[in-house]
């Protein structure tokens, strides 16, 4: 089992910038794997970046050059920093983890809002 805990959502104004966390715990040697996702009203949940347990990252390509995802493996956290922020950004954005053996878990989501 794997528990992954999201926070620093909010309201922020276009151009402006966010920082989201992902506490992971349980079962972290498990873990292959750690990513966010977002889900906009009426649209499919997405991949925004993920980074592996070998340091490998990808992102999409609508916040390359925004969006930074990093990691701190001594407190299990997982962070996505969010500049330049856009209208479009506006989502529920969702912590995952990928197991090694496959499956996912998943955070609870943490709204971001970008209006002005």
């Amino acid at each position: 089992q794997v528990q992954l805990v999201e926070s620093g959502g909010g309201l922020v104004q276009p151009g402006g910038s966010l920082r989201l966390s992902c506490a992971a715990s349980g079962s972290i040697f498990s873990i292959n794997a750690m990513g966010w996702y977002r889900q906009a009203p009426g649209k499919q949940r997405e991949l925004v970046t993920a980074i592996t347990r070998g340091g490998s990252i990808n992102y999409a390509d609508s916040v390359k050059g925004r969006f930074t995802i990093s990691r701190d493996n001594a407190k299990n956290t997982v962070y996505l920093q969010m500049n330049s922020l856009k209208p479009e950004d506006t989502a529920v954005y969702y912590c995952n983890a990928r197991l090694v053996r496959g499956g996912d878990y998943w955070g609870q989501g943490t709204q971001v809002t970008v209006s002005s």
